[in-house]
């Protein structure tokens, strides 16, 4: 039974003329009433996940026939049955310009022409992810993390250890994290250099960063198309590393999140690897460190890892017979691994209930479908921050660009543009 006190300072509390002011506890419902402009924007996010050499075609992608929400999850899928309305299978995308699967996963996620600098047999733009970066990392620590398996899956130029499936403004491969304790450390640990000493350094960076412009500015006159193009080009890698300066300089100051992860040991390989990178995406979005992130995943440390003997390359151009099953284990395992990551995503709270997976953006898949085929490059699509029809098998009309996908994904999080890489115009019948 409440007391007169109690009443009468709850009224107190409640009176228009009040000086304090009850805080808006979800407890007690105050999340429901509040309107949306009370309520701050729940940021989207976008991740691509490059798993190289395809897939078991017979066994992981649907019927063509098979379509919409009643189709029946092949073999490779089973492990994500449960999440089987969360997301969708898009088949009939191609890369015009990718002749050569070797090189496919260079232009995955650029649609770019090997050939279309004259004069030079290697040419590619920016990647998805990092048009996505432009507008999403604007507010995040890290404008984008781009992560490496680490073994030389995926071919190409600018594909070995230590790089990603990032490409910056002027067609250059950006760096990759390739070791996931470095992640961890690099997301949540505290420097252990001192402020102003890192402030010196970054200083040094600017000084030297500006003699090299002032110099480069000077060599402009008297040069000829070609070089003045390639300029340009270089022109770009220093504004995007002044950018990054920048973003270093007005985040220097300020502690890194906590996380409730515990700090790794050891490096873990294959499966483990891919595991916990996954936990540490999971953990870099919950903590709004960045809000894109491509992961060049590993192959040849994964089939090591489930006990396959096969070679990765041999393994991709299977047959009938232990090829094959070495495959087939693989699209296994990465759909295991993928279902776990879901399952955190949806996990993870928003704070007006709905889940990070809701907001997410998520693309998994490969620049060829198996073997060395490259006309229906292996598609995976989930998450609701992009607003594709998720629980369907979607035909796409044949030879669709995959830029057209990517296209839409970068439109359903916000980025409005009418044309990237190799597009057409967004997918048909993609977004819901």
């Amino acid at each position: 039974m409440k007391t007169k006190t109690s009443l009468a300072r709850r009224n107190f509390l409640r009176s228009s003329t009040a000086m304090i002011a009850l805080p808006f506890l979800e407890s007690f419902g105050f999340r429901r009433f509040a309107s949306a402009a009370t309520q701050p924007a729940i940021p989207k996010r976008m991740v691509f996940l490059g798993i190289g050499f395809g897939v078991t075609q017979e066994t992981w992608l649907p019927k063509l026939a098979d379509t919409g929400s009643g189709y029946t999850l092949p073999e490779g899928l089973a492990p994500l049955k449960e999440h089987k309305a969360d997301f969708s299978i898009v088949q009939n995308t191609t890369n015009k310009h990718s002749a050569e699967a070797h090189w496919g996963s260079t232009y995955w996620l650029t649609g770019a022409n090997r050939y279309g600098s004259p004069g030079s047999s290697f040419h590619n733009t920016i990647s998805a992810d990092q048009v996505a970066a432009r507008t999403l990392g604007g507010e995040t620590r890290f404008a984008s993390l781009r992560l490496n398996g680490g073994d030389t899956n995926l071919n190409g130029p600018g594909h070995g250890p230590g790089l990603s499936l990032a490409w910056d403004a002027g067609g250059k491969p950006l760096s990759g994290i390739d070791d996931p304790v470095a992640l961890f450390h690099k997301l949540f640990s505290p420097s252990t250099m001192a402020l102003d000493k890192r402030k010196s350094m970054l200083a040094r960076e600017r000084s030297v960063l500006d003699a090299v412009f002032t110099d480069a500015k000077d060599l402009q006159k008297g040069l000829t198309s070609t070089d003045v193009d390639k300029l340009d080009e270089y022109f770009t890698g220093i504004r995007d590393i002044e950018v990054r300066l920048g973003k270093e300089e007005s985040w220097m100051g300020k502690p890194k999140p906590k996380t409730f992860l515990p700090e790794p040991k050891n490096r873990p390989k294959g499966k483990d690897e891919v595991r916990l990178m996954y936990d540490l995406i999971a953990a870099a979005l919950q903590t709004d460190s960045t809000r894109v992130l491509t992961y060049r995943q590993p192959i040849s440390s994964l089939l090591t890892s489930i006990g396959v003997q096969v070679l990765a390359h041999d393994m991709s151009h299977y047959h009938p017979g232990v090829r094959m099953l070495a495959s087939q284990a693989r699209d296994q395992v990465q759909s295991d691994l993928l279902a776990g990551l879901f399952t955190k995503l949806k996990s993870i709270k928003e704070a007006d209930g709905s889940s990070l997976f809701d907001h997410t953006s998520l693309a998994f898949g490969s620049n060829l479908r198996s073997i060395h085929y490259l006309d229906n490059c292996a598609t995976l699509l989930a998450g609701g921050g992009s607003g594709v029809r998720l629980g369907e098998h979607l035909v796409l009309p044949k030879d669709t660009p995959l830029c057209n996908v990517w296209l839409s994904l970068l439109n359903g999080i916000g980025i409005k543009q009418q044309r990237f890489g190799d597009s057409t115009g967004p997918a048909s019948g993609l977004v819901a």
